[in-house]
């Protein structure tokens, strides 16, 4: 297997995504555990996307995967000072998320890419692993490269934002809001908690006297990425864990 700092655009997949981006990325599934209040136990849960995709050969090699990330050789996983030791080796693995400073790593396989995303602080969880069909979620991000399109109701293009970034929806009587924007197609966006095709969503606008304009993304420092907000936070423990 081979482990590398996650880049950028891959920092938003180690978040939930709606059942539309879980499904065209091949997403299966994810770990979550922490360390204990000791630092060196393992507890997790494991939530499934798609059973499909989880196959015996996937949870083989899985197990596999997560054995080799607490052994000695790595120690990723193996307990929470050894992760802040091996986090602070790869300074591009840190960025700003809903835990405040995490850090991200990506593991490949044949078929399968694991993201793993990182925060080694007592009392919250410390790990999420989210795997994904490698080819699918390629496929996807590469697609996403292109930027989410917005038109006017005659197709012409008013601008782009790139995945994941925000719109400030001004409406006609001059309420305010901001909405996570995600990429599912060349035609489709995800913006808020909703999914529509572009040209219904510029109908949408105009007819209720709305308008729509990027949001001014914060500077990035040190490849860090501010964790859009329309993430649900899933930082501190709310219950026990079986031990794996």
């Amino acid at each position: 297997m081979e482990i590398r700092a996650m880049e950028q655009e891959e920092q938003k997949y180690t978040y939930r995504q709606s059942m539309q981006i879980q499904g065209q990325t091949g997403s299966i599934g994810y770990l979550r555990g922490d360390f204990g209040s000791r630092g060196n136990e393992f507890y997790t849960t494991w939530n499934d996307h798609r059973q499909s995709l989880k196959t015996e050969e996937f949870q083989a090699e899985f197990d596999g995967v997560i054995n080799a990330l607490r052994s000695e050789e790595y120690g990723l996983l193996e307990s929470r000072s050894r992760m802040r030791s091996y986090a602070g080796s790869f300074p591009d693995s840190s960025f700003s998320g809903n835990c405040g400073t995490e850090y991200g790593f990506r593991v490949d396989t044949e078929k399968h890419a694991y993201l793993i995303r990182c925060n080694p602080v007592k009392g919250d969880y410390n790990f999420y692993c989210f795997c994904y069909v490698k080819e699918w979620l390629d496929s996807h991000m590469k697609k996403a490269r292109q930027g989410i399109r917005f038109i006017d109701p005659h197709y012409k293009e008013l601008f782009r934002i790139p995945d994941g970034e925000k719109i400030l929806i001004t409406t006609g009587w001059g309420e305010k809001n901001e909405r996570v924007c995600r990429f599912i197609d060349e035609y489709h966006s995800e913006i808020g908690s909703n999914i529509y095709h572009i040209c219904e969503f510029a109908e949408r606008m105009e007819r209720s006297g709305a308008a729509c304009e990027p949001v001014q993304a914060e500077p990035q420092k040190n490849k860090n990425m501010e964790t859009p907000s329309g993430y649900p936070s899933m930082c501190k423990k709310t219950h026990n864990h079986k031990e794996r």
